[in-house]
């Protein structure tokens, strides 16, 4: 699942030690396994390779320029929603022609540079974004490469900041106005050119059953699309969950069997059985926009306890990382597994709550969580921090932001560095 385990008493990123890390670079510090990356991209590009198809990387789910070259390098297009990721990728190494550039509020600004560099597709969220599209490609004298995203209306059964596929969110065309949107656009808008239909239902998905329920319930249009308009491609989206919970151990049949089938993880393997029966014979090539389920489980935070405070209710862990270094836990109760660079010698666990040096009751990791009784000056690894961590990380209380590891194999390298003081403030007048 991940490249992170004890060995001979220490926590491992592949073959490199975390304490010695953090020991050289302080902390709070992001550490990502190159490895588990490739090993994820890899498995998911088998598990389709009965149909035609590309995987776009999301890159808002970490967008560091080393993550995006080591994936550029294994041929991955990439899913942007913003100019700034195409400039990331652009100078990442990617190519834009495997861009497709998602998102509700695009400017001109970023559909010029978009349009400049020869993206591979809009993916469009409105008729009157479209229409929109459609005048400054007009004004350039250029055609520009749409696909518009249908909103089928399925529940994801997710958290409801990251559910995206149903009619109360604000992403999408309904289903319904899809065939008339499609119509109206081929006879009026001269400067764009159909060239696909995307969709995307939600993040952190445990089940199968809502991407089959999608992707029966949109099969049909995406034919009598390519028959009326030739269109080339059908982008289904992300949403592949991956394990937070038990993370170090999730590799063992018990904790697999410990586990409700919430809490288990949708394998890739059941994903491409169940959807590639059911894409093959379209005709069209099929997109995946993954994001955590490639770098998720390959990244932690690894911050060291700085005092423990006991009181009469609880007993309070106080680490050197804060909300302002990964918000998932404050932002939407996301989970995060919690382990000393040091392997427990016992099982005992006490109760606590780890929190950081934010002025906010909302600066908490865990409350009420049985974890082992480390100490301060001793260090500790937040898991499953590789995805919507380092890329939400905000200067808030005047923080600087950390730094970023990549580790391959048994090399370590810096791919960001720790901000200063100075950096703080630069900008400003």
């Amino acid at each position: 699942m991940h490249g992170f385990s004890y060995q001979n008493g220490a926590l491992y990123c592949e073959d490199v030690e975390l304490d010695g890390l953090a020991e050289e670079y302080g902390t709070p510090l992001y550490v990502y396994s190159a490895g588990t990356i490739v090993d994820h991209f890899t498995r998911l590009d088998a598990a389709l390779s009965g149909i035609d198809h590309e995987i776009a990387y999301a890159v808002k789910a970490n967008s560091n320029l080393s993550v995006l070259r080591l994936l550029a390098t294994k041929g991955a297009g990439f899913d942007i929603v913003s100019g700034g990721e195409l400039f990331r990728v652009i100078k990442a190494g990617g190519d834009p022609a495997h861009c497709t550039f998602a998102g509700v509020g695009k400017t001109r600004e970023e559909i010029v540079y978009a349009l400049e560099q020869g993206i591979y597709s809009f993916n469009v969220e409105s008729e009157e974004e479209l229409r929109y599209l459609n005048q400054v490609a007009g004004e350039l004298g250029v055609v520009a490469p749409a696909a518009v995203r249908v909103n089928p209306n399925v529940d994801a059964k997710t958290h409801k900041y990251i559910s995206t596929g149903k009619s109360e969110n604000k992403f999408g065309v309904d289903f319904e106005a899809i065939p008339g949107l499609y119509e109206r656009a081929s006879k009026e808008l001269s400067h764009i050119r159909l060239r696909g239909l995307q969709m995307h239902i939600g993040s952190q998905l445990t089940s199968v059953a809502p991407f089959i329920e999608a992707v029966e319930k949109v099969a049909p249009m995406v034919r009598d699309l390519k028959e009326r308009y030739g269109i080339e491609f059908w982008s289904i989206g992300g949403g592949i969950g991956i394990v937070y919970h038990g993370s170090l151990e999730s590799g063992t049949p018990d904790w697999w069997e410990t586990k409700s089938e919430e809490e288990r993880p949708l394998t890739i393997e059941k994903y491409g059985q169940e959807l590639v029966p059911r894409l093959k014979g379209l005709g069209v090539k099929i997109l995946l926009e993954p994001g955590r389920y490639v770098v998720g489980n390959a990244g932690v935070l690894v911050t060291r306890c700085l005092y423990e405070k006991k009181g009469s209710a609880k007993t309070f862990k106080i680490v050197d990382a804060g909300m302002n270094d990964l918000i998932r836990p404050a932002l939407y109760e996301g989970h995060h597994e919690i382990v000393p660079l040091s392997e427990p010698k016992s099982g005992e666990r006490v109760k606590v709550d780890v929190v950081g040096p934010i002025c906010e009751s909302g600066d908490f990791f865990c409350q009420d969580r049985a974890l082992p009784d480390f100490q301060p000056g001793d260090r500790v690894a937040l898991m499953s921090a590789g995805a919507y961590g380092f890329v939400m990380a905000s200067n808030y209380n005047s923080r600087p932001l950390p730094a970023e590891i990549l580790v391959e194999g048994d090399t370590a390298t810096l791919v960001r560095k720790r901000q200063t003081l100075d950096d703080l403030i630069e900008g400003e007048l």
